[in-house]
């Protein structure tokens, strides 16, 4: 069969414990694994915002976890660019995506390439978007009392 080279993307920001399960899961099924980082770049134009943890820091991050053999900087949004660089046989993708039509293009490009797309079931209770929306409430309410305080805390 030949060793399986993986590529697991994500945005890593506000790293929390489904981020980890993917990688987890992922590596388990690969023997080894590369980490995609998306961009900050990237990121805004994707989400229409920039993420709340910079690169370099989501980089590291990502980059210190025992089972992942590599972390990359994605700048790129064309997966097959990325497989170009990185020559990767398996790629790993949430399952919130399975069956739509980013999947369907996603398996077609990358099947053309004989790169196989394995899907992971997806942290439902725990999201990025989920913490910055209540890390936003948090310093809504807590801006009047900071103002009070003249921007102290």
């Amino acid at each position: 069969m030949g060793l399986r080279i993986g590529y697991a993307p994500g945005a890593f920001d506000l790293f929390h414990i489904g981020h980890l399960n993917v990688l987890k899961h992922a590596k388990s099924e690969c023997d080894y694994l590369i980490a995609g980082v998306v961009s900050d770049e990237m990121l805004e134009r994707v989400k229409g915002r920039p993420p709340l943890i910079p690169l370099s820091e989501r980089m590291e991050i990502v980059g210190s976890i025992d089972f992942v053999d590599k972390a990359f900087a994605e700048v790129v949004p064309d997966k097959i660019q990325v497989w170009e660089e990185l020559g990767f046989n398996v790629f790993f993708k949430g399952d919130d995506w399975k069956g739509t039509p980013q999947g369907q293009r996603l398996e077609k490009s990358f099947g053309a390439v004989g790169v196989e797309v394995v899907y992971f079931p997806y942290t439902v209770h725990t999201s990025s978007s989920a913490l910055r929306t209540a890390l936003e409430l948090i310093n809504h309410s807590q801006a009047p009392a900071q103002r009070r305080q003249g921007g102290r805390r």
